[in-house]
């Protein structure tokens, strides 16, 4: 890897909210809202709030708490108070009822950049965005062998690198972000319980990340994982979580490309 190809990935990383800047894009990104049905908690002030902190909203998916469609009706709602352009993937929670269909239609009617491997250019930045899924991490990673099961499972985290290797030659801009739910790396899932690596991210994710000049990844999933880290080939990840504590002091993390 060159020097060049590494100063590209760079990145500046504010503190806190301030105005916006002239000639970056200043991405908001954060994951794991988990809204429930049941509507105590809403989002609309701090979406207000980011719409005057940041140009792009960027979502990690877990947006509802048991992919019910009065959860997704409740985000879509609150969503109306966001004045900026939003990007965003699903998690596997937003799947757990069987509704994903619906969910689905009412996120994106809210506005929101649903990206399911596909890539979307805003503001000079070229989003390319997928769920991901399990499988674990460098030699630990799941092979496809035994049962069917096994392999099945195997396959599925196969086709999201997949789709997301087609969303990233979509890519034209020279800045790049990666949208995930699931984590590329082991770096920011350390918190969890080790048991549980293999569910909360692959190494097949950060490979193909590693073949494209990426400037930032996002994601997800692991509520007691790390914010920071980078691929193999250097790209920075950030677990922007909701739960996790960010350099903001905020749920959400701002990132300038």
């Amino acid at each position: 890897m060159t020097d060049a190809f590494d100063a590209n990935r760079e990145i500046e990383e504010p503190t806190a909210p301030a105005p916006k800047t002239n000639g970056t894009a200043r991405i908001a990104a954060m994951g794991d809202l988990h809204v429930k049905e049941h509507g105590t908690v809403s989002y609309k002030e701090l979406f207000s709030e980011i719409s005057q902190a940041a140009d792009i909203l960027v979502l990690t998916g877990d947006l509802t708490d048991l992919g019910k469609v009065k959860e997704a009706e409740l985000l879509a709602a609150d969503l109306r108070s966001c004045s900026i352009p939003i990007v965003g993937v699903l998690g596997n929670h937003d799947y757990e009822c069987g509704c994903v269909d619906e969910v689905r239609t009412i996120i994106k009617d809210a506005g929101v950049h649903l990206l399911e491997g596909q890539a979307v250019e805003i503001k000079g930045v070229g989003f390319a965005g997928v769920k991901g899924f399990a499988g674990g991490f460098g030699r630990h990673m799941l092979g496809s062998f035994g049962e069917p099961a096994i392999k099945a499972m195997v396959a599925e985290s196969v086709e999201e690198t997949m789709r997301l290797e087609n969303a990233l030659r979509q890519v034209r801009s020279e800045r790049a972000m990666v949208v995930l739910h699931y984590a590329p790396i082991p770096e920011t899932v350390e918190g969890e319980p080790k048991e549980i690596y293999p569910f909360l991210g692959s190494s097949r994710l950060a490979e193909t990340i590693d073949r494209f000049p990426v400037k930032a990844v996002v994601h997800g999933h692991a509520h007691r994982g790390r914010y920071e880290g980078r691929t193999p080939g250097g790209a920075p990840v950030y677990n922007v979580a909701s739960h996790i504590e960010k350099p903001t002091g905020k749920p959400y993390a701002l990132l300038e490309l």
